[in-house]
């Protein structure tokens, strides 16, 4: 059994872009209906309530429009409210968490220092809390809150230099990179940012994200079900956002194509 449905992603803001990009790498026959809510972005420094309520929404948008499966392609967005979307609808939902076992993994048994760089929401749930607590007592871990790095990206200021910089050294500073073997990018604004990092950190410093794990687990889950598009079905990302002015029409469609 096959299925020509869409896949529906949604994101607090155009971050999620990033990982509607590798499911169309990864399986371009699927249609996907992006839906970025940059009218309320960002998400990492609202209520996990807040955040509840806003999910909810878009996912009824989602579902109106066909949606096969759900990829929540947001950190914060996953933390706050991607258990109480799953009891609520019969759907798959897939989440993102910071690819820390990753991260851990690339040690093969040693010991790591690791910064995740995530939005103070996801530091904050118990969810973060959770996965830290499988990797603390053999790894050392520093959780790094960057907000500004969702908004330079929402405000269409990826490209200056200056900027982004300066914020990175701004919530970077204080660490030694040559003791440090990983930054994890726990929001997927922050996948845009890679040549950045690289920028920032030594040769050795692993710069790891979670969208390739995650479009994998979507894959595997959609055909253990028998829903994954037929061969000869014409894929594409079709986007949508909250934000409904010609800028941000311009900047998902910049990076998208970026």
């Amino acid at each position: 059994m096959t299925s020509d449905a869409p896949i529906g992603v949604f994101d607090s803001g155009v971050g999620g872009i990033s990982v509607a990009k590798e499911i169309a790498r990864d399986m371009p026959h699927e249609r996907i209906i992006y839906f970025g809510d940059s009218a309320n972005a960002p998400y990492g420094v609202k209520s996990p309530e807040e955040v509840r309520d806003l999910s909810f929404a878009i996912v009824e948008r989602l579902l109106h429009e066909g949606a096969k499966a759900i990829v929540i392609a947001c950190n914060t967005a996953t933390s706050a409210a991607a258990k109480t979307l799953r009891d609520h609808y019969d759907l798959p939902i897939i989440g993102m968490e910071p690819a820390l076992k990753v991260a851990c993994d690339r040690g093969h048994g040693a010991s790591q220092h690791i910064i995740v760089a995530a939005t103070p929401l996801t530091l904050r749930e118990r969810k973060f809390a959770a996965l830290m607590n499988r990797f603390t007592a053999n790894h050392t871990i520093y959780s790094q809150p960057c907000p500004d790095l969702v908004t330079i990206l929402e405000h269409g200021e990826l490209d200056d230099h200056a900027t982004v910089m300066a914020a990175l050294h701004r919530y970077f500073a204080r660490y030694d990179f040559d003791d440090i073997d990983a930054v994890v990018l726990g929001c997927t604004h922050f996948v845009f940012y890679r040549d950045y990092f690289r920028e920032l950190v030594p040769e050795r410093t692993a710069v790891i994200d979670g969208n390739a794990g995650t479009v994998h687990h979507l894959g595997v889950v959609l055909e253990a079900l028998g829903k994954l598009a037929d061969d000869d079905t014409h894929g594409g990302i079709e986007l949508h956002n909250s934000d409904t002015s010609e800028e941000m029409k311009a900047l998902s469609r910049y990076l998208l194509e970026r």
